[in-house]
């Protein structure tokens, strides 16, 4: 599990992600080995790395993105 902030907005391929919740976004993977480069707020690079079946949050807040995943199944 993790918590990360971003300013930037992620792009989830359709390839690699479903969609299933709107309120707030959550993806799941589609396959295993699908990263995805996140910038914090910090300007610090991050590669989050996602089974088949994990999934990520993405809550807008106050100017940024808060991504809270769940890598662990």
């Amino acid at each position: 599990m993790g918590l990360l902030y971003t300013k930037l907005y992620l792009d989830f391929d359709s390839e690699n992600w479903v969609q299933i919740a709107n309120d707030p976004a959550e993806f799941r993977a589609k396959k295993d080995n699908v990263a995805l480069d996140v910038e914090d707020t910090s300007h610090v690079m991050h590669r989050l790395m996602f089974q088949k079946g994990n999934t990520i949050r993405v809550m807008r807040v106050t100017g940024k993105f808060r991504l809270h995943w769940d890598d662990q199944q």
